[in-house]
């Protein structure tokens, strides 16, 4: 499975063995050898592997841990255009099975990049998951988060101790499923371990839990692990909710359940519409028929009178303005003998 992340440092003792390393999309001139190089990303690689030790690890680097306000927040993507996409691509094409992005967007200016919805659709149509952190944002602004707003990402949020969503997990539609992640104890790149919180832990975790899912069953498609993960989850009152998905996840059940997948229906279906929508008039699907002359200067003709009131309204509310400064003017009165 592969880890896109800050990098990952593979020698330290919870990750030595399990961890190749991938090429480094952000290219900002740092090494392994740096402090400020794979903190986070070596906190998720530890934790994926907290779940499947046997995985086999391929990490991305594709932001760096000096993007983001907070070490453990994972929330604040400055890795350069296409680093994300440009990772995806990589990972699939060198075998990734998962894919675990416990990364997004911040939280002001947020918007879809075309690029990696691409690289996300790749991936998918591959038969490779595609995991994302919800966001960290839900006692904040609650802002919408990309990757894990893409369509086919399976968007994971946070939950706290009791099993109830934590404080900062983003609330959101996308939301499927939810799992801890709060005082999580995961690796530090410069040794040690570290107790660490947000939705980024959390989707390392379901990730560990997908690579057992495939471990048992490998030709699950992307549709089914999402199924699997979803109904076999403690879901909420009402069975789904913006809080945590359909609910916490549960790995046993999950890992069982890909033994026997429900089919996947997702495969494509012909379309059976009209041909086109100018069928009954026989008008190309490429161009446009003219506009009635008479609706164009109707159009045109409501315009100007428009702009006719719009410059006659001005001169009035001008006028009046002249008027009243003249009237002011004429009650000042004269300079006295001492001046002003």
């Amino acid at each position: 499975m592969a880890v896109l992340d800050t990098g990952a440092v593979a020698d330290h003792p919870a990750l030595k063995g399990r961890v190749t390393t991938g090429p480094d999309y952000r290219k900002d001139g740092l090494d392994p050898q740096s402090p400020e190089w794979g903190g986070h990303g070596t906190a998720m690689a530890s934790d994926v592997l907290k779940v499947a030790p046997k995985a086999e690890i391929l990490s991305v680097r594709v932001i760096s841990d000096q993007d983001k306000k907070k070490v453990n927040d994972g929330h604040l993507v400055q890795g350069g255009a296409g680093s994300i996409a440009n990772g995806i691509y990589y990972s699939v094409d060198h075998g990734a099975d998962v894919i675990s992005l416990s990364l997004g967007s911040g939280e002001v200016g947020n918007y879809a990049n075309e690029d990696d919805v691409a690289a996300v659709g790749y991936a998918l149509s591959h038969g490779v998951p595609v995991l994302a952190s919800a966001g960290n944002s839900g006692d904040k602004l609650n802002e919408t988060s990309f990757p894990s707003g893409y369509a086919g990402v399976i968007a994971v949020a946070a939950t706290d101790r009791s099993g109830g969503r934590a404080s900062f997990s983003t609330v959101h539609t996308y939301n499927e499923v939810a799992a801890p992640g709060v005082d999580i104890l995961s690796a530090k790149n410069t040794g040690g371990y570290q107790k660490v919180d947000g939705t980024s832990p959390a989707t390392a975790l379901v990730s560990g839990v997908v690579a057992l899912m495939l471990s048992r069953n490998p030709e699950l498609t992307p549709a089914q692990t999402r199924a699997i993960l979803t109904s076999t989850a403690s879901h909420p009152q009402g069975g789904w909710n913006a809080l945590v998905g359909y609910g916490q996840i549960n790995a046993t059940a999950a890992v069982k359940g890909a033994a026997s997948p429900p089919a996947d229906r997702t495969a494509p279906v012909k379309y059976e519409g009209k041909e086109h929508f100018a069928t009954p008039v026989g008008t190309s699907k490429t161009t446009h028929p003219d506009m009635e002359q008479s609706l164009w200067l109707t159009g045109l003709g409501a315009a100007g009178m428009g702009l006719l009131l719009s410059v006659g309204g001005l001169l009035l509310v001008l006028g009046g303005r002249r008027k009243r400064s003249s009237g002011m003017a004429a009650m000042v009165p004269p300079p006295g003998p001492f001046g002003a």
